[in-house]
């Protein structure tokens, strides 16, 4: 690229040269032999003007000027013969000048003029100027010298020029061909700078696009494995607690059995669906834009899902929900997950009484989840940082739960932190 840039920036050039460089050089010629002839001819009139009276007295004329510039002068009688000078005899232009007209044209290698010598009204001899054409050569040769030295160096302030310009342009996008190589070999974290070339900029920005959405992709691709492991810990763990129970009682009857089986096989549904929503998630496939919150379904499995799991450890479960709540606008999955890593914190870490609490929050629909214990001493920035070096836990399940909850455009808060209450706020339908 950058050869042809050059190469097309010194045919343009050259060619601009040439289209008015060689008139230039035309005209410079023509100018000088014109130029020549002009001297010539003044120098022929002020001798006729000289020799005129001589000449009329049929004496040979003796105050001829002095001839500068190699330029040599003849005098001749109305017949043509050579009175005084070193000219040939014969010449044809001294003929044409005897007629009483200048003449002007070439003799070998000589530029000569020839004019009339009058006395009054009448013709009485002829003066022919010459010198040679190699001294008006001289002069376009040294014109076109200095043409064709400006020439070269307009060539190369053009070369220059275009030098710059192409490694301007050739620049970015070898860095463009760097950053996708890179690219391709997995580092998402290559970016393009301006240049402040538009068309570079936009290949530029998209590359940056495209670089962070695959890095996003393979970052969460990379959280789900942390994610998963976090959401699926506890229905695992009240799915193990319902098999050891069964086989603790080894005499209950075929009715008993079933009941333990269709239980397991529910949890396993739930594990089945949070590994379909943590996935939806990661690669973040979810369409939560227009999807109604289906609230009922929502704390009907929360319900059969936290109370017996409560009661084991000797804790209570309540569900509260506010008469004539408006509806909310989010994915049932997210607040599904959001609301389960809430109680699992409150199972885990908390005492008491779990409560969840369902209220119209004005410009949003509310939910509370809150227990009995002894409340929570990080501040909210790190108790919603993803792993953050001062959790209790895993530090994974508040950033995925905030995370959840600000994709659905809604807020997950600490509301109160002695005893703790946390709040998710869901945007309503508008």
């Amino acid at each position: 690229m950058r050869t042809r840039i050059i190469g097309l920036a010194a045919l343009v050039s050259a060619l601009a040269i040439g289209l008015f460089g060689l008139p230039l050089a035309l005209g410079i010629a023509q100018y000088a032999q014109l130029d020549e002839e002009s001297k010539l001819l003044r120098v022929a009139d002020a001798t006729a003007i000289a020799v005129s009276g001589e000449l009329n007295d049929g004496d040979v004329p003796s105050d001829i000027p002095e001839a500068r510039d190699n330029t040599s002068l003849t005098v001749y009688d109305t017949h043509g013969n050579r009175v005084t000078g070193d000219g040939p005899r014969g010449d044809p232009l001294v003929r044409e000048a005897l007629s009483g007209s200048p003449a002007t044209g070439t003799n070998g290698t000589d530029l000569v003029v020839a004019v009339a010598v009058t006395h009054e009204t009448d013709v009485i001899g002829a003066v022919r100027a010459a010198s040679p054409r190699a001294v008006v050569y001289r002069q376009v040769a040294v014109a076109w010298l200095a043409i064709a030295t400006l020439a070269l160096i307009a060539l190369a302030v053009a070369y220059l020029l275009a030098r710059r310009a192409a490694r301007r342009l050739a620049s970015p996008l070898e860095e463009l061909s760097g950053t996708a190589r890179r690219l391709g070999e997995g580092d998402f974290s290559v970016r393009i700078d301006p240049v402040g070339i538009a068309e570079i900029d936009a290949v530029g920005q998209a590359l940056n696009r495209t670089a962070s959405r695959l890095d996003g992709m393979l970052a969460r691709e990379r959280a789900f494995s942390a994610d998963a492991s976090h959401q699926l810990r506890t229905p695992l763990t009240g799915l193990r607690l319902r098999l050891e129970a069964a086989l603790d009682r080894p005499d209950q009857d075929l009715a008993g059995a079933r009941d333990t089986i269709g239980s397991a096989i529910n949890d396993v549904d739930r594990l089945e669906q949070t590994i379909t929503e943590l996935l939806a998630l990661a690669r973040d496939t979810r369409n939560t834009s227009t999807s109604p919150l289906d609230l009922a379904t929502v704390l009907d499995e929360l319900r059969r899902g936290w109370t017996d799991r409560l009661a084991v450890r000797g804790r209570a479960f309540q569900v509260r929900v506010e008469p004539s709540l408006p509806d909310a606008m989010a994915s049932t999955s997210a607040v599904r997950q959001v609301l389960t890593v809430l109680l699992d914190n409150a199972a885990t870490h908390g005492a008491g009484a779990v409560t969840v609490t369902v209220r119209d929050a004005a410009e949003a629909l509310a939910i509370d989840v809150s227990d009995e214990g002894a409340g929570v001493t990080l501040p909210e920035s790190e108790l919603f940082t993803r792993r953050s070096e001062r959790a209790t836990g895993h530090g994974i399940g508040l950033a995925l739960a905030r995370s959840l909850a600000e994709a659905e455009g809604g807020r997950l808060t600490l509301s109160r932190a002695t005893p703790p209450s946390f709040t998710l706020l869901v945007p309503l339908r508008r």
